[in-house]
């Protein structure tokens, strides 16, 4: 980390970066689980590194990997769990479960061994797990990769409906989709340094009439990379699609485009 500083206010916060820029480490030093060689991080006046006892009470964590035992029930872990909470009365422990299962749509499959659950069904269990408590704050890493495109829309309405008033969400991902689509404000980190930090609708707003846009023949991509900062290149029907970040129309061939969160993204990460 080199010199990181954010204010995180409750509601869904991305994290945005490639893999392997950063974004594990950050969350771990949230979570508790890394010593950083200096600085703070603070959650309600609390210091998450100082005091960690009482800042896991604070806190709700899925990492990328978890893992699962695979011979008990959903029902029998989250029960396991929460006594480990302090949650010491059978029959609260028993209501906490009935809410948290439900509240997850796995209340139809409580009584169905982890192991056998799927990917999505997975996920859903390891949030459910990091609501024991009403943490105020929750870290997610990664936690749609690899799901299937009906229980990722599953998964992002269950963070968004997680993300009251009172509760920060961070969300670290390497999927641009997840943030514009989820968080109300979000940074972007590179090699261990926000690069920025801002709400997905002031991202895009930057670049209003900067992005401009065409469809040209493979063989005549080079020639234009070289003189045009362009942003982003796809195949579409035997053609390549290039998006282009210019203060003024590169050329007729170039339309004027909405910007996307993508598009601020590969702007602010290649420094355009």
């Amino acid at each position: 980390m080199r010199d990181v500083s954010l204010d995180i206010q409750a509601g869904m916060f991305g994290l945005l970066g490639a893999n392997g820029a950063g974004k594990t480490t950050l969350m771990k030093i949230a979570a508790t689980l890394l010593e950083p060689d200096s600085g703070t991080a603070e959650i309600d006046g609390i210091d998450l590194i100082r005091d960690k006892h009482a800042g896991r009470r604070l806190l709700g964590y899925l990492p990328q990997e978890f893992g699962v035992y695979p011979s008990l029930t959903a029902e029998q872990t989250l029960d396991y769990l929460a006594r480990l909470k302090g949650v010491v009365d059978k029959r609260e422990r028993k209501k906490l479960v009935e809410v948290l299962l439900d509240r997850v749509n796995l209340a139809d499959a409580r009584k169905q061994k982890l192991g056998t659950y799927s990917g999505g069904m997975r996920q859903r269990f390891g949030i459910a797990q990091t609501l024991i408590g009403q943490p105020k704050l929750i870290i997610v890493d990664e936690p749609t990769a690899g799901l299937d495109p009906e229980e990722r829309v599953r998964f992002h309405n269950l963070l968004s409906e997680i993300a009251g008033d009172e509760a920060v969400v961070i969300l670290s991902t390497h999927i641009v989709a997840d943030v514009s689509n989820l968080c109300g404000q979000m940074a972007i980190i590179r090699k261990g340094e926000i690069l920025a930090s801002c709400s997905p609708y002031e991202a895009t707003n930057k670049l209003k009439g900067k992005i401009w846009e065409t469809s040209v023949l493979r063989e005549e991509v080079n020639a234009l990379k070289a003189k045009l900062q362009v942003i982003s290149s796809h195949m579409h029907e035997g053609r390549v699609r290039l998006r282009v970040y210019a203060l003024e129309r590169p050329n007729e061939l170039f339309e004027l485009a909405t910007p996307t969160l993508e598009d601020y993204y590969f702007t602010v990460s290649r420094e355009l």
